[in-house]
Protein backbone atom coordinates (compact mmCIF):
# COMPACT_ATOMS: atom_id res chain seq x y z
CA UNK A 1 0.00 0.00 0.00
CA UNK A 2 1.45 3.35 -0.82
CA UNK A 3 -0.93 5.60 1.08
CA UNK A 4 0.18 8.04 3.37
CA UNK A 5 -2.21 6.75 6.67
CA UNK A 6 -2.74 9.18 9.46
CA UNK A 7 -4.02 8.90 12.74
CA UNK A 8 -5.33 11.51 15.41
CA UNK A 9 -6.07 10.00 18.63
CA UNK A 10 -4.37 7.48 20.31
CA UNK A 11 -6.51 6.24 22.58
CA UNK A 12 -7.67 2.02 23.46
CA UNK A 13 -9.70 2.30 19.65
CA UNK A 14 -7.01 4.37 18.38
CA UNK A 15 -4.05 2.69 19.53
CA UNK A 16 -5.52 -0.86 18.32
CA UNK A 17 -6.38 0.17 14.92
CA UNK A 18 -3.08 1.38 14.74
CA UNK A 19 -1.51 -2.10 15.82
CA UNK A 20 -3.91 -3.75 13.57
CA UNK A 21 -2.11 -1.66 10.81
CA UNK A 22 1.01 -2.19 12.10
CA UNK A 23 0.48 -5.98 11.94
CA UNK A 24 -0.49 -6.45 8.95
CA UNK A 25 2.84 -5.29 7.40
CA UNK A 26 0.89 -3.92 4.42
CA UNK A 27 2.19 -0.16 5.51
CA UNK A 28 6.00 0.91 6.98
CA UNK A 29 6.12 2.89 9.87
CA UNK A 30 7.14 6.21 8.36
CA UNK A 31 3.90 5.58 5.75
CA UNK A 32 2.16 6.42 8.75
CA UNK A 33 1.72 9.54 10.96
CA UNK A 34 -0.27 10.21 14.62
CA UNK A 35 -0.59 12.74 16.76
CA UNK A 36 -2.40 12.79 20.00
CA UNK A 37 -2.75 15.46 22.63
CA UNK A 38 -0.52 12.91 24.93
CA UNK A 39 3.02 13.30 23.66
CA UNK A 40 4.80 10.64 25.05
CA UNK A 41 2.40 8.05 23.32
CA UNK A 42 3.63 9.19 20.03
CA UNK A 43 7.35 9.32 21.31
CA UNK A 44 6.87 5.68 22.20
CA UNK A 45 5.56 4.98 19.11
CA UNK A 46 8.20 6.25 17.08
CA UNK A 47 11.28 4.80 18.90
CA UNK A 48 9.51 1.35 18.58
CA UNK A 49 8.50 1.69 14.79
CA UNK A 50 9.92 4.65 13.25
CA UNK A 51 6.07 6.20 12.98
CA UNK A 52 6.47 9.59 12.36
CA UNK A 53 4.94 11.51 15.58
CA UNK A 54 3.87 15.34 14.07
CA UNK A 55 3.09 17.90 16.74
CA UNK A 56 -0.71 18.72 15.61
CA UNK A 57 -3.89 17.13 13.92
CA UNK A 58 -3.05 19.76 11.36
CA UNK A 59 0.41 18.41 10.08
CA UNK A 60 -1.35 15.05 10.42
CA UNK A 61 -3.78 16.20 7.66
CA UNK A 62 -1.44 17.76 5.53
CA UNK A 63 0.68 15.00 5.05
CA UNK A 64 -1.80 11.94 4.83
CA UNK A 65 -3.75 10.97 2.15
CA UNK A 66 -6.26 8.85 4.66
CA UNK A 67 -7.00 10.21 8.06
CA UNK A 68 -8.57 8.05 11.10
CA UNK A 69 -10.04 10.34 13.37
CA UNK A 70 -10.13 8.15 16.33
CA UNK A 71 -11.53 10.89 18.92
CA UNK A 72 -14.41 11.14 21.49
CA UNK A 73 -17.70 12.52 19.82
CA UNK A 74 -18.04 15.56 21.84
CA UNK A 75 -14.20 16.31 20.79
CA UNK A 76 -14.69 15.32 16.50
CA UNK A 77 -16.36 18.32 15.58
CA UNK A 78 -13.27 20.94 17.03
CA UNK A 79 -10.63 18.68 15.49
CA UNK A 80 -12.28 18.24 11.91
CA UNK A 81 -12.51 21.84 11.86
CA UNK A 82 -8.89 22.39 12.64
CA UNK A 83 -7.60 20.30 10.34
CA UNK A 84 -10.06 21.32 7.31
CA UNK A 85 -7.85 23.63 5.54
CA UNK A 86 -4.84 21.08 5.60
CA UNK A 87 -6.90 18.28 3.82
CA UNK A 88 -6.50 17.20 0.10
CA UNK A 89 -9.94 16.78 -2.24
CA UNK A 90 -8.41 13.28 -3.11
CA UNK A 91 -7.84 12.79 1.18
CA UNK A 92 -10.20 10.10 2.63
CA UNK A 93 -11.19 11.05 6.38
CA UNK A 94 -12.74 8.32 8.37
CA UNK A 95 -14.22 8.81 11.90
CA UNK A 96 -15.14 6.78 14.58
CA UNK A 97 -17.78 8.44 16.24
CA UNK A 98 -20.59 7.16 17.17
CA UNK A 99 -23.56 9.35 16.70
CA UNK A 100 -21.87 12.02 14.25
CA UNK A 101 -23.23 11.71 10.91
CA UNK A 102 -21.61 11.85 7.56
CA UNK A 103 -23.75 15.08 7.18
CA UNK A 104 -22.48 16.83 10.18
CA UNK A 105 -18.85 15.69 9.06
CA UNK A 106 -19.02 16.98 5.66
CA UNK A 107 -19.85 20.45 7.44
CA UNK A 108 -17.30 20.93 8.71
CA UNK A 109 -14.68 19.38 6.00
CA UNK A 110 -16.88 20.06 2.78
CA UNK A 111 -19.33 18.27 1.33
CA UNK A 112 -16.78 17.34 -1.88
CA UNK A 113 -14.66 15.48 0.79
CA UNK A 114 -13.96 11.65 0.59
CA UNK A 115 -15.49 10.36 3.97
CA UNK A 116 -15.85 7.00 5.55
CA UNK A 117 -17.61 6.12 8.70
CA UNK A 118 -16.24 3.31 10.98
CA UNK A 119 -18.27 1.88 13.55
CA UNK A 120 -15.98 -0.93 15.67
CA UNK A 121 -16.11 -2.26 18.83
CA UNK A 122 -13.96 -2.99 21.77
CA UNK A 123 -13.07 -6.31 20.67
CA UNK A 124 -10.65 -4.13 18.53
CA UNK A 125 -8.28 -4.51 21.44
CA UNK A 126 -7.69 -8.14 20.37
CA UNK A 127 -8.06 -7.76 16.66
CA UNK A 128 -11.52 -9.62 17.00
CA UNK A 129 -13.49 -6.45 16.12
CA UNK A 130 -16.79 -6.19 14.51
CA UNK A 131 -16.96 -2.89 12.13
CA UNK A 132 -19.32 -1.19 10.28
CA UNK A 133 -17.80 0.53 7.16
CA UNK A 134 -19.87 3.55 5.64
CA UNK A 135 -18.42 5.80 2.90
CA UNK A 136 -20.10 9.00 1.62
CA UNK A 137 -20.53 9.27 -2.37
CA UNK A 138 -17.56 10.73 -3.27
CA UNK A 139 -15.91 7.36 -2.30
CA UNK A 140 -14.80 5.04 -5.04
CA UNK A 141 -14.93 1.54 -5.15
CA UNK A 142 -10.97 0.92 -4.72
CA UNK A 143 -10.49 3.29 -2.05
CA UNK A 144 -13.62 1.71 0.21
CA UNK A 145 -11.63 -1.81 -0.58
CA UNK A 146 -8.48 0.13 0.80
CA UNK A 147 -10.24 1.21 3.99
CA UNK A 148 -11.85 -2.20 4.31
CA UNK A 149 -8.58 -4.19 3.78
CA UNK A 150 -7.38 -1.92 6.54
CA UNK A 151 -10.03 -3.05 8.92
CA UNK A 152 -9.97 -6.39 8.48
CA UNK A 153 -6.50 -6.37 10.61
CA UNK A 154 -8.47 -5.72 13.51
CA UNK A 155 -11.62 -8.22 12.99
CA UNK A 156 -14.04 -8.57 10.23
CA UNK A 157 -16.46 -5.64 8.48
CA UNK A 158 -19.37 -5.13 6.92
CA UNK A 159 -20.57 -2.19 4.13
CA UNK A 160 -23.63 -0.46 6.07
CA UNK A 161 -25.84 2.15 4.44
CA UNK A 162 -26.06 4.62 7.12
CA UNK A 163 -29.51 4.49 8.24
CA UNK A 164 -28.73 1.92 9.69
CA UNK A 165 -25.92 1.84 11.76
CA UNK A 166 -27.83 3.14 14.64
CA UNK A 167 -29.00 -0.84 14.51
CA UNK A 168 -25.39 -1.43 14.23
CA UNK A 169 -24.75 0.21 17.40
CA UNK A 170 -26.63 -1.75 18.89
CA UNK A 171 -25.48 -5.06 17.75
CA UNK A 172 -21.94 -4.49 17.83
CA UNK A 173 -21.33 -1.61 19.48
CA UNK A 174 -22.69 -1.92 22.70
CA UNK A 175 -23.37 -5.16 22.95
CA UNK A 176 -19.81 -6.57 24.56
CA UNK A 177 -21.03 -4.83 27.71
CA UNK A 178 -24.39 -6.96 27.14
CA UNK A 179 -21.74 -10.41 26.30
CA UNK A 180 -19.58 -9.30 29.44
CA UNK A 181 -22.78 -9.08 31.95
CA UNK A 182 -23.46 -12.50 30.51
CA UNK A 183 -20.09 -14.05 31.09
CA UNK A 184 -20.15 -12.80 34.36
CA UNK A 185 -23.82 -14.08 35.58
CA UNK A 186 -22.52 -17.62 33.90
CA UNK A 187 -19.68 -17.25 35.89
CA UNK A 188 -21.44 -16.21 39.08
CA UNK A 189 -24.09 -19.19 38.84
CA UNK A 190 -20.98 -21.74 38.47
CA UNK A 191 -19.22 -20.28 41.61
CA UNK A 192 -22.16 -20.84 43.56
CA UNK A 193 -22.20 -24.58 42.46
CA UNK A 194 -19.23 -24.73 43.41
CA UNK A 195 -16.53 -23.68 41.03
CA UNK A 196 -13.42 -21.08 41.68
CA UNK A 197 -13.96 -18.05 40.20
CA UNK A 198 -10.93 -18.40 38.47
CA UNK A 199 -12.00 -21.46 36.42
CA UNK A 200 -15.51 -20.13 36.43
CA UNK A 201 -14.38 -17.22 34.17
CA UNK A 202 -12.54 -19.63 31.92
CA UNK A 203 -15.19 -21.78 31.74
CA UNK A 204 -17.93 -19.07 30.78
CA UNK A 205 -15.93 -17.01 28.45
CA UNK A 206 -14.31 -20.17 26.21
CA UNK A 207 -17.90 -21.46 25.99
CA UNK A 208 -19.16 -18.02 24.97
CA UNK A 209 -16.09 -17.61 22.35
CA UNK A 210 -16.86 -21.13 20.88
CA UNK A 211 -20.06 -21.07 20.91
CA UNK A 212 -19.79 -17.89 18.79
CA UNK A 213 -17.22 -19.52 16.64
CA UNK A 214 -19.46 -22.25 16.13
CA UNK A 215 -22.68 -20.19 14.44
CA UNK A 216 -20.26 -18.75 12.19
CA UNK A 217 -18.42 -21.41 11.19
CA UNK A 218 -21.82 -23.87 10.61
CA UNK A 219 -23.73 -21.07 9.04
CA UNK A 220 -26.65 -23.25 11.10
CA UNK A 221 -29.58 -21.21 13.09
CA UNK A 222 -29.26 -20.47 16.51
CA UNK A 223 -32.18 -21.88 17.33
CA UNK A 224 -31.14 -25.04 15.77
CA UNK A 225 -27.48 -25.11 17.26
CA UNK A 226 -29.44 -24.58 20.89
CA UNK A 227 -31.71 -27.60 20.22
CA UNK A 228 -28.72 -29.49 19.52
CA UNK A 229 -27.40 -29.14 22.95
CA UNK A 230 -31.18 -29.57 24.67
CA UNK A 231 -31.81 -33.48 25.00
CA UNK A 232 -35.21 -34.40 26.17
CA UNK A 233 -35.61 -34.67 29.86
CA UNK A 234 -32.17 -33.29 30.15
CA UNK A 235 -30.61 -30.13 32.23
CA UNK A 236 -30.14 -27.95 29.38
CA UNK A 237 -33.83 -27.68 29.07
CA UNK A 238 -34.59 -26.72 32.34
CA UNK A 239 -32.11 -23.78 31.94
CA UNK A 240 -33.89 -22.44 28.65
CA UNK A 241 -37.70 -22.82 30.44
CA UNK A 242 -35.62 -20.67 33.47
CA UNK A 243 -34.41 -17.97 30.75
CA UNK A 244 -37.64 -18.02 29.47
CA UNK A 245 -39.45 -18.05 32.47
CA UNK A 246 -37.62 -14.81 33.53
CA UNK A 247 -37.67 -13.02 29.98
CA UNK A 248 -34.37 -13.30 29.11
CA UNK A 249 -34.89 -12.68 25.35
CA UNK A 250 -36.93 -9.63 25.81
CA UNK A 251 -34.33 -8.33 28.30
CA UNK A 252 -31.60 -8.94 24.92
CA UNK A 253 -34.44 -7.24 22.76
CA UNK A 254 -35.27 -4.13 24.84
CA UNK A 255 -31.58 -3.43 25.37
CA UNK A 256 -30.74 -3.74 22.18
CA UNK A 257 -33.63 -1.32 21.26
CA UNK A 258 -32.31 1.31 24.15
CA UNK A 259 -29.06 1.62 22.63
CA UNK A 260 -30.71 2.16 18.96
CA UNK A 261 -32.77 4.69 20.21
CA UNK A 262 -29.51 6.42 22.32
CA UNK A 263 -27.66 6.80 19.15
CA UNK A 264 -30.71 7.91 17.23
CA UNK A 265 -31.13 10.60 19.87
CA UNK A 266 -27.59 11.42 19.70
CA UNK A 267 -27.10 11.74 16.05
CA UNK A 268 -30.29 14.24 15.61
CA UNK A 269 -28.35 16.29 18.37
Amino acid sequence: MEQRIGLIGLGNMGNAILQGILSSKIVSGNQINIYDTHPEKGISLNQSYGINNLDSARNVAKESDMVIVAVKPNAIIDVLNDIQKELKKSTIVISIAAGVSIKTIAKCVGYEQKIIRVMPNTPALVNAAMCSITPNTEVTEEELATVQTLFNFIGETEIVPEYLIDAVVGASGSSPAFVFMFIEALADGAVKGGLSRKQAYKFAAQTVMGSAKMLLETGKHPGELKDMVCSPAGTTIEGVQMLEEKGFRAAVIDAVEATINKSQSMSEK
